[in-house]
């Protein structure tokens, strides 16, 4: 039976992502510090390079999909974001390059917010990279790194633009959202809610990494999005609509960023060209899966 490492699979992304690996008949193991889904769970530190290095040995995996990453763009620890999204990624490489036998398959989850604010209308790859966070900068400074492994290893790294669905945290925004109309509250503290995102479904981020997984593609980088942008003023109708009444929104100003990226829309014509891949899920349908979660508890 294949063996598939995935970093990060106690998070949101990760739990959807052990699933679609044991459902094509992977053995999944699990790489961090917490519990998870998969059929192994290995703790490790990931800036910890002997530590990443005993786990990888022992698993000796035919894939990777390297999802750890710090990722809350509010986190105060600056210097974090860089420890483990550059510097971890780059121990679990040198690794897996170490590797007697190398995997087959390597996926890189970077993040769209390298972008910046390009005032276009889609985002393509071919768009010059502006991080204006310590968050996005790390997340460039990784794919730079990660691109002089392409010619050892083979690795796609991929842009997932925003994305929600089922269980995620509520410090995100939309599942903050959710979760205010789940428990009927009557107001919701937010910051500017006239930016506009790309969302997609979790569950369709992953269908396109196992697309990319098992397709040839390699040494390149691919956005992954839903190519339509919305509102969060408009996210908030809709959830409304949902729960059946309206939420006073609050404007707080300490949620209100100075760089705050005014539209976010990406183009995912390459990776539709290089794997045939379609969402499955369109917004109404994520939102209405979320509070029926929510509800659930």
């Amino acid at each position: 039976m294949p063996i598939a490492l995935v970093t990060g699979a106690s998070g949101f992304t990760g739990q959807y992502m052990v699933e679609a690996l044991k459902s094509q008949g992977f053995q999944v193991v699990g790489l961090g510090n917490h519990p998870t889904t998969a059929d192994q769970s290995l703790a490790c530190d990931l800036t910890d390079a002997s530590a990443v290095k005993a786990c990888v040995e022992r698993v000796k995996p035919n894939w990777v999909i390297h999802l750890a990453a710090l990722s809350f763009v509010g986190h105060e620890n600056q210097r974090a974001f860089y420890d483990v999204n550059v510097f971890g990624t780059l121990n679990l490489l040198q690794t897996l390059a170490e590797l007697e036998t190398p995997p087959d398959r390597i996926l890189v989850a970077s993040s769209a917010n390298v972008y910046g604010t390009p005032d276009i209308g889609e985002i393509d790859e071919g768009v010059c990279p502006a991080p204006v966070n310590h968050y996005a900068c790390s997340k460039l400074a990784m794919e730079h790194m990660v691109a002089n492994w392409f010619e050892r290893l083979p690795i796609v790294i991929t842009r997932p633009f925003n994305y929600t669905g089922p269980h995620q945290h509520t410090r995100f925004l939309v599942p903050k959202i959710v979760d205010h109309f789940a428990s009927r509250s009557s107001t919701i503290e937010l910051g500017n809610i006239d930016v506009s995102r790309d969302f997609s479904d979790v569950r369709d981020v992953v269908n396109a990494y196992m697309a990319l997984l098992n397709s040839e593609v390699t040494g390149t980088v691919v956005n992954i999005s839903s190519g339509t942008d919305t509102a969060l003023r408009t996210i908030i109708e809709k959830v409304s609509v949902l729960a059946g009444y309206k939420i006073a929104v609050q404007v707080n100003p300490a949620f209100v960023r100075d760089n705050e990226i005014p539209r976010l829309c990406g183009s995912n014509q390459r990776l539709k060209q290089l794997t045939g891949w379609e969402p499955q899920y369109d917004l109404d349908t994520t939102l209405e899966n979320m509070l029926e979660a929510a509800l659930s508890g």
